[in-house]
């Protein structure tokens, strides 16, 4: 069914081989993610645990704190590759930003000319443009102008019921020593004039 030389045959090579090999043989320039790697040794090899997953993450956080792998942007890739990615961008540092608006690129194409404007056009109003006005409105507003409102509420033009005039009753004076004190009315007194 396998041959000897198949990976597949006999006993798992250590986690950080089979890792190494699945980098490998992915061979992406990004590196390769831990599903990917998952993927193709559960492709390539047999028998594998069941916690093949448990297995391979701490594999892989090991590898990658003992500098085996490096681990870049959510991939892992071998150490070579990313010193190389790292003396390329430090061959050419990216030039710093200055503060506030940057200036419009003089080599970019300008936008077409506008038309010139029609001198017969009526010219806009200052502000906020006019609502519009709905037709229906306008017309049952025209066929019910002659007509009385009716409507809830209290009618228009009849005077309110005059109020009644409070009646304040004069506390009975006290005497000279002022012992006892004015009684007053409930409520607000009224305004002095």
């Amino acid at each position: 069914m396998a041959n000897d030389d198949s990976p597949k045959s006999g006993d798992l090579p250590p986690y950080p081989e089979m890792i190494l090999a699945a980098i490998e043989a992915l061979d992406d320039k990004s590196g390769s993610n831990k599903s990917a790697i998952s993927t193709y040794i559960e492709e390539n090899y047999e028998n594998l645990p069941p916690a093949h997953a448990s297995l391979l993450t701490a594999n892989l956080a090991s590898m990658k704190e003992g500098g085996k792998l490096a681990f870049v942007k959510n991939n892992y890739l071998k150490p070579a590759a990313t010193a190389a990615a790292a003396d390329a961008a430090a061959a050419e540092p990216a030039p710093k930003r200055g503060r506030g608006r940057p200036r419009k690129d003089p080599s970019a194409p300008r936008p077409p000319p506008k038309e010139p404007k029609d001198p017969n056009a009526p010219k806009r109003g200052r502000g906020r443009p006019a609502k519009a006005k709905d037709p229906v409105a306008e017309a049952v507003a025209k066929a019910t102008a002659g007509m009385p409102k009716s409507g809830r509420g209290r009618p228009a033009g009849k005077s309110p019921a005059p109020k009644k005039a409070k009646v304040v009753k004069e506390a009975p004076a006290a005497d000279a020593s002022g012992s006892a004190p004015a009684k007053r009315g409930r409520g607000r007194p009224p305004k002095a004039k």
